[in-house]
């Protein structure tokens, strides 16, 4: 199964070579039902058309693009097709995943290099959000050097603000390692400018991680527009699992959905035991069904 990373870096190479509980959601007019496609990773690269149709016929009216960089294509498509494409399966497509950039010097269309074509693309594709991703090891360091990385973040988001598009930072668990008693999440929230880099919520890592969301959201009120819904499994490994499945409180999160700011969620999982989509279809309905 290919991981985040390697996805990552395949579309890199590939560049350098080539809901119902409405009650909670009083304050939303609408409440999209998102799908990350990295889920669906395989099947987008050998046939997107039909892999949306798919993805649209569960039931999701939103998606999150998981490729651009490298090849600052959406899935070997120009912003203006694919987002026709997206348009004749009735979906919309308010965020996708970008890298720093700063271990792929040659690859185009990262926050470090050619950001101001991929803003462009954003803009004509529909994005409402742009996020960072992921961070590589060598990106990574102390938390000097997570300052460092706020600084790009805020010239980026900047940069994005300038075409009406919100810059924000996805996580993962390593950003809770404590550091010097601090947290490099912590600092990445602090020295970032709040109007110009949010957060996309990853509530698997921060489980993951040990560490509370809700706590996150009163701590950090507004900062969490975004949020990826995946579920943990009951088991030592803490798997990915459907939604409904695991052991995350899903109910009890969304209650705070206002405080956090959320605007739109995605579920993903990262693996599946068989076809993403039955796992995504049954995620979907649970939910439909009990949160959305």
């Amino acid at each position: 199964m290919t991981t985040r990373r390697s996805f990552i870096k395949t579309t890199a190479m590939v560049s350098t070579g080539l809901l119902m509980a409405p009650k909670l959601f009083a304050f939303a007019k609408k409440r999209p039902i998102g799908t990350q496609l990295y889920t669906v990773r395989d099947a987008m690269a050998k046939d997107p058309l039909g892999t949306l149709t798919k993805v649209a016929q569960i039931g999701f009216n939103t998606v999150e693009g998981a490729t651009y960089t490298g090849t600052e294509l959406f899935y070997g498509m120009p912003a203006t097709q694919f987002k026709n494409v997206l348009r004749d399966n009735g979906l919309e497509m308010p965020s996708a995943h970008y890298v720093l950039g700063e271990s792929m010097a040659k690859a185009k269309g990262t926050i470090t290099n050619d950001w101001e074509k991929a803003v462009d693309d954003a803009a004509a594709v529909g994005l409402k959000y742009m996020v960072c991703a992921y961070l590589f090891d060598t990106e990574r360091g102390n938390l000097d050097k997570y300052k460092s990385i706020a600084e790009k973040l805020n010239v980026a988001g900047q940069i994005a603000r300038n075409r009406g598009i919100q810059l924000c930072y996805h996580n993962h668990n390593f950003e809770f390692v404590p550091q010097e008693g601090k947290l490099p999440y912590d600092v990445l929230l602090t020295s970032t400018d709040a109007d110009l880099v949010k957060m996309e919520m990853d509530i698997y890592w921060v489980y993951k991680a040990k560490q509370d969301p809700i706590a996150l959201f009163k701590k950090y009120p507004g900062r969490f527009p975004l949020w990826h819904v995946k579920d943990m499994d009951n088991t030592p490994e803490q798997k990915f699992t459907e939604v409904g499945n695991g052991v995350i409180p899903f109910k009890e999160i969304f209650t705070h959905a206002k405080e956090a700011g959320m605007k739109y969620f995605f579920n993903e999982q990262d693996v599946t035991p068989g076809d993403p989509l039955v796992s995504m279809a049954q995620s979907y309905k649970y939910i439909k069904e009990n949160l959305a």
